[in-house]
């Protein structure tokens, strides 16, 4: 199982945070043991390679891996969701690009490029931000307007991208997401996938909505940095001992009732989340399409496990004390982490307006649902 290869990797992952930190990118030992256990292709297509667990096995892996660095869960989940893309490839061409379950992807779908075809081939033009991973990514992938009027997402060869050094962040600075551009590149039609395309394969992922995937990512990557907070906490409390006090923290009654106030916040968040993503899996098994309300209620809960991680890590970095303000503490770096992951657009909190359009039955767009 995916959960278990996470786990696997876990220790190797965990001491590699304090220097992807350092690096802002995920150390080379860190990549190939994700690579090496198939943690960036969670969502290709079993067509090609991937594993049948479903979107399930991308939130259970992601919140195992966040558990030990935040930044490694998050590249973990986001060249996953990217690798989703292979099903609306030629399947020829999916084959090239996922030539094994060890390729790392990634790239940002919004169409900051511009296109000309020329000679069955896009030359495309653009710079994107937040491209997380991508300095170890095999194939970048970047979305642009192409001069027939269709908006595509292309797949760059790693040689044909310049990357710019400006992630330098409060927090996730491990992920190495920096901005990426790339100038005149030529993509051949068949790496150009049409946005709003039917997928070539069929298969339950594949009728899971890229969008749906993603947000399932980054919110996993949210509870995997609190779970990692809570753990911290316990692991503190036995032993420190505020200062003017004769007790530890673990014994002090506020400790005691805000982590169970705590851990019940996290395990329903996680399980809420679990839940809807379930229900909608079962639809895409039985042959069906994910609904729009099976879409928003994935999507509710995601930004619902984002929003209760990031309390429940704020209120294990208090609970602390002054042992979690320093540069050197997990907690501290949990704090940071999580609070990046709610500027992401696909658990953002506006997204709660377009949710509420829906469920107060008016006119929304569900295209990025």
């Amino acid at each position: 199982m995916l959960v278990d290869e996470a786990r696997a990797v876990s220790r190797l992952v965990s001491d590699g945070a304090a220097e992807a930190e350092q690096l802002r990118r995920l150390p080379a030992a860190t990549v190939t043991a994700l690579a090496e256990a198939g943690l960036f292709t969670m969502c290709l297509p079993t067509a090609y390679g991937g594993p049948q667990e479903g979107p399930l096995g991308l939130v259970d892996a992601t919140i195992e891996l966040a558990r030990a660095d935040g930044a490694a869960g998050w590249c973990a989940g986001i060249a996953s969701t990217t690798s989703s893309l292979a099903a609306f490839l030629d399947p020829d061409v999916a084959r090239t690009v996922f030539e094994s379950p060890a390729v790392a992807s990634g790239g940002v779908f919004a169409p900051n490029g511009v296109g000309e075809f020329v000679d069955g081939a896009h030359r495309v033009t653009g710079r994107w931000q937040w491209g997380s991973g991508t300095q170890h990514a095999d194939w970048i992938v970047g979305g642009f307007r192409a001069g027939d009027g269709t908006q595509r997402v292309g797949f760059f060869r790693a040689d044909q991208v310049i990357f710019h050094d400006t992630w330098h962040t409060s927090g996730l600075r491990g992920t190495g997401s920096l901005d990426f551009s790339v100038d005149d590149a030529e993509v051949h039609e068949d790496y150009a996938c049409i946005v709003g395309s039917p997928p070539r394969v069929d298969e339950p992922t594949a009728r899971f909505p890229n969008f749906t995937l993603l947000a399932l990512g980054v919110s996993a990557a949210a509870l995997g940095i609190a779970r990692r907070a809570l753990d911290e906490l316990v692991e503190l409390a036995g032993g420190k001992r505020p200062q003017y006090s004769t007790r530890t923290l673990a014994d002090s009654p506020f400790t005691q009732i805000e982590c169970s106030r705590s851990e019940a916040r996290w395990r329903s968040a996680a399980a809420y989340l679990r839940d809807e993503v379930d229900r909608a899996w079962q639809s895409a098994v039985a042959g069906g399409h994910v609904s729009v309300d099976q879409r928003v209620a994935i999507r509710l809960a995601a930004a619902h496990a984002v929003t209760e991680s990031v309390a429940v890590t704020t209120t294990a970095w208090q609970l602390a004390g002054g042992t979690a303000v320093y540069d050197t503490s997990a907690l501290g770096r949990c704090l940071r982490d999580v609070n990046v992951v709610t500027q992401h657009i696909m658990v953002a909190p506006k997204l709660h307006e377009t949710l509420g359009k829906h469920l107060l039955g008016a006119e929304f767009n569900p295209a990025m649902i």
